[in-house]
């Protein structure tokens, strides 16, 4: 794991720990409907069906989306059991969490 790969695991914590983080598949399409959400990650483990689910929605809403890691990995980061899915809830965390992403290429968004 690289360091821009760390990096958005922590950011990913630390909005964790702000109460900027929604995760479960009903929770992050909830607030993704709502328009509270800022970012999209989903894990690339996840099945076609929710990736597919997650970047139709993502776009129709116009809300960037990222495919990374695991389930495993993204549940740990946000100190829960594995997770297919989750929003980020604030721009500051979502743009920082962005910038990493773009310097690793693996977005689909």
């Amino acid at each position: 794991m690289n360091l821009a790969q760390n990096k958005i695991l922590s950011l990913v914590g630390m909005a964790t720990k702000a109460g900027r983080v929604v995760s479960g598949e009903f929770m992050t399409e909830r607030e993704v409907k709502s328009g509270k959400a800022t970012l999209v990650i989903v894990a690339a483990d996840a099945s076609d069906n929710t990736k597919k689910k997650f970047k139709d929605m993502c776009e129709f809403y116009k809300v960037p989306i990222y495919f990374y890691s695991d389930k495993d990995t993204l549940g740990h980061a946000i100190g829960k059991e594995f997770r297919a899915s989750l929003a980020i809830l604030d721009e500051g965390f979502a743009k920082g969490i962005q910038k990493h992403f773009n310097s690793i290429d693996n977005t689909i968004a």
